[in-house]
């Protein structure tokens, strides 16, 4: 046993520090003796070294080394002898591997080279360098590619625009490993039909016991990837009550996004809260959660939310984003999605925080480059579609944001949530204020309870003085739900028509709810003012009617005491 068996034992047991002292030595001395090692055992050197690199994290110094021992390994491919080392004679290797040739003996041995290349190509990933991993990856025979390698190939075409080159690579990694279940969510997220998928998996499901649920699994991402929501849904619970995979928690995760997705916050919020009972440490869609629960108002609850992620990692975005929705700043809340995004820059919601915030700064055109590439990555996401409509419209682009909204519109389907985003747009524009409220009434027809578009109808009503008709149409929506500003809507019509004492009243719920909401204390606070109720003359503009806050001036300043006065500015309502 010569001493890079030593090296080699010392990486096997992971003791990264020992390998990476006794590695740079070892190749100091080869370098001022050359002929003190052979050329293999410089390569396995130089992958040790560059192994034990990349696990104290500095992968631009571990992708130097990696290429210094491919380099090697090239004059080791042209040697037609592999010289032994000063250890001991071929004689002595010969003896320990019987019949097996000398020179099969150090190709078996060696550390592979396309594993060396995967590492590289790893270290360009972390460093953000996805052109030059791609091709490290690509320079390697598609006979000769692993799973692995073709999943982190999939993953950079699709990252990079590269469509049908991601289809193929997963198509590999599921031919390989036909139950890699993250490179089916990459094929049906890139329109591959669900079926197509299905018939990829047949075999293996027809072969194993108990594996009958897969077919309806993907067929409920299948759905989720084409945005059906209803039909998602409904898969998903019926996947969610098979008692063998009740209580999952991956599946709890999705369900509630899908219901997020639905605009249906409530279940959402259930099902999150479902899936953390069941894991503590959960991460996954807790920036989702945490979004939610914001724009509930429970911003302490947030808070607590985002400490305890920190607690399990800081490495993953979530719990910076979560940060950024309860910080009172926006440049501090620019600074936590722009860390979020270094992260992980796939996070729709770290894209969407700082985007939001960039253009409650007046940077409206960086906030449009993020915004579309969170359209890019979720083009089932409506909220990402609306920051950039209401970019359109911060700007005065009515043009581009009608012509988006009706995209939205005959893409995804007359649903409530589509009618009303195409409402929000016509109601910007005089011409179209009859449309938008024809809108809106069949998007209430759909859900009577969808908040957004009692907001959006309430403030069509308020421009058009129909005090006692709003509120009956919020009387109705809060019939069988409770939300801060519909009480606050509320309590405003009621000033309209001198009904003081209940204004109050609404007004003291909507506190209650979100203690932070300004505009139920700017309520408050003026009718305390008046001397009498004769006085009490309220006129509700479009400012003071502001359902979600969204379409609201959005270039104010970013001084260091600013606060975030209205949370709905940035916590659009669904």
């Amino acid at each position: 046993m010569n001493v890079i068996d030593h090296v080699r034992d010392m990486a096997a047991a992971g003791l990264h520090s020992n390998v990476r002292i006794m590695s740079s030595l070892l190749l100091t001395m080869s370098n001022n003796n050359p002929e003190l090692f052979s050329p293999s055992q410089k390569y396995q050197l130089l992958v040790y070294h560059a192994d034990a690199i990349f696990h104290d994290k500095e992968y631009r110094n571990a992708a130097c080394k990696y290429s210094m021992a491919l380099q090697q390994k090239k004059v080791l491919s042209k040697t037609s002898k592999v010289r032994t080392s000063t250890g001991g004679g071929a004689s002595n290797i010969q003896s320990q591997v019987g019949h097996v040739g000398l020179r099969e003996f150090y190709i078996v041995s060696l550390p592979s080279e396309i594993e060396v290349k995967y590492k590289i190509a790893e270290c360009y990933t972390i460093l953000k360098l996805d052109k030059d991993a791609i091709a490290v990856l690509d320079g390697i025979p598609s006979r000769q590619r692993t799973p692995k390698i073709n999943m982190m190939l999939a993953n950079l075409y699709r990252k990079a625009g590269q469509e049908r080159s991601a289809v193929t690579s997963y198509k590999e990694v599921l031919r390989q490993c036909p139950l890699a279940l993250d490179a089916i969510i990459g094929l049906l997220s890139l329109s591959v039909k669900g079926a197509e998928v299905a018939s990829m998996t047949m075999d293996v499901i027809q072969s194993i016991p108990n594996l009958d649920w897969l077919s309806i699994w993907i067929k409920a991402y299948a759905f989720i990837h084409a945005g059906d929501n209803h039909r998602a849904i409904n898969t998903i619970c019926s996947l969610e009550k098979k008692s063998l995979l009740r209580d999952n928690v991956d599946l709890l995760v999705s369900l509630a996004d899908v219901y997020f997705r639905a605009g249906d916050t409530k279940n959402s919020i259930l099902k999150f809260e479902q899936a953390q009972m069941l894991d503590p440490y959960l991460i996954k869609g807790m920036d989702v959660y945490g979004y939610l629960m914001a724009r509930e108002g429970h911003l302490e609850d947030v808070e607590v939310l985002g400490g305890r992620l920190f607690n399990i990692s800081d490495q993953h975005a979530e719990p910076w984003v979560i940060s950024g929705f309860y910080s009172k700043r926006y440049s501090r809340a620019l600074y936590l999605g722009a860390k979020a995004i270094q992260l992980n820059s796939n996070s729709v919601q770290a894209l969407l925080l700082k985007g939001a915030a960039l253009r409650n700064m007046g940077r409206v055109q960086e906030a449009i480059i993020h915004f579309r590439e969170a359209m890019r990555l979720a083009p089932c996401r409506l909220d990402c579609y609306e920051g950039l409509i209401d970019c359109y419209l911060a700007s005065n682009g009515i043009r581009e944001a009608m012509g988006m909204a009706n995209n939205i519109y005959k893409t995804l389907g007359a649903n409530a949530q589509t009618l009303t985003i195409l409402a929000t747009v016509c109601l910007e524009d005089p011409v179209t204020q009859e449309k938008a409220k024809t809108l809106l009434d069949k998007a209430l027809a759909q859900r009577p309870d969808y908040t957004k578009a009692v907001v959006k109808k309430a403030e069509l009503l308020s421009r058009e003085q129909k005090y006692e008709e709003g509120i009956a149409l919020l009387r109705n929506a809060l019939a069988n739900q409770s939300d801060c500003v519909l009480h606050r809507m509320l309590g405003d019509f009621l000033v309209a028509v001198s009904d003081y004492q209940e204004a109050m009243d609404q007004y003291s719920i909507a506190l209650s709810l979100d203690p932070n909401d300004q505009k139920s204390l700017e309520g408050m606070q003026k009718m305390e003012k008046e001397e009498s109720p004769t006085d009490a003359t309220v006129e509700l503009d479009g400012d003071d009617m502001e359902g979600s806050g969204e379409d609201g001036d959005l270039e104010g300043s970013d001084s260091e005491a600013a606060q975030w006065a209205d949370q709905e500015q940035w916590f659009g309502m669904q």
